[in-house]
């Protein structure tokens, strides 16, 4: 895949793609980037890219022009182009498995009140939200989607990995240990010491339904849980009724 990033501030970008699980895939060839810098193609001496909002109102839009006219540049009429935006559509894993199937991605970084509407009305066919909250940089919400896309191109990240995190199945991912064995006068699980793989089974889906039932139960409303699931998680709602706790597989 390769992503292009059109921002006025390369420099926080750059980092992302020099570093850790993305810098194997970029020199695996798995993922090629480019960082398009649109301050470049501003035209006035300043090298402007904003300017006060028609109808009043605080803060400064993003121009038309500039941020046009780099889009232009790297042909991005003919790519799949996301905006990351509070306005938009929630990012979920199945959205991002779907941009995962893209050969090419442009992400728009915007800034301050945001870009102006007709560069997203010509352009943006992705108006993502990465939540109901708002931050200032546009950079940090654009990889946050692109750290959710890369990791589900193949070979990035194994598929037995994936398998195994959170939303895959719409359950949580269950606790992780490592060494040593006590920490803190807390010890690792039993069970996961045990080598016996069918019970490690049994106790990991356990966790998962236990934390996804404390934690985000309305991913249980739409998950289709198999008779073994739904017996454990049916225990689990049980033991909660009656204020008791059970650490053992059910």
């Amino acid at each position: 895949m390769k992503i292009q990033i059109v921002t006025l501030f390369p420099e926080m970008v750059e980092g992302f793609f020099t570093n850790s699980i993305m810098k194997r895939a970029v020199e695996r060839g798995s993922v090629e980037y480019e960082i398009i810098d649109f301050r470049v193609f501003a035209t006035d001496k300043h090298l402007s890219c904003d300017d006060v909002p028609y109808g009043g109102g605080a803060g400064m839009v993003i121009t038309c022009d500039p941020l046009a006219r780099a889009l232009q540049s790297i042909d991005a009429q003919k790519k799949r182009v996301v905006y990351a935006s509070p306005s938009g559509r929630r990012l979920t894993q199945s959205y991002a498995e779907n941009l995962s199937k893209e050969d090419t991605l442009v992400f728009i970084c915007g800034h301050y009140e945001g870009i102006d509407q007709r560069v997203i009305d010509l352009y943006v066919d992705d108006e993502i939200s990465i939540g109901d909250y708002v931050i200032s940089s546009g950079e940090i919400s654009s990889l946050v989607i692109i750290d959710a896309v890369y990791r589900l191109i193949d070979g990035v990240i194994s598929k037995e990995s994936l398998s195994e995190e959170s939303f895959h199945d719409g359950l949580l991912e269950y606790p992780q240990y490592t060494r040593p064995e006590t920490y803190c006068s807390k010890d690792v699980p039993a069970v996961l010491l045990s080598g016996h793989h069918a019970k490690i089974g049994q106790w990991r889906l356990q966790k998962r339904l236990e934390k996804t039932l404390s934690h985000r139960p309305d991913l249980l409303e739409t998950t289709s849980l198999d008779v073994n699931s739904r017996k454990i998680l049916n225990a689990l709602k049980e033991h909660s009724a009656k204020g008791t706790v059970d650490d053992g597989c059910y």
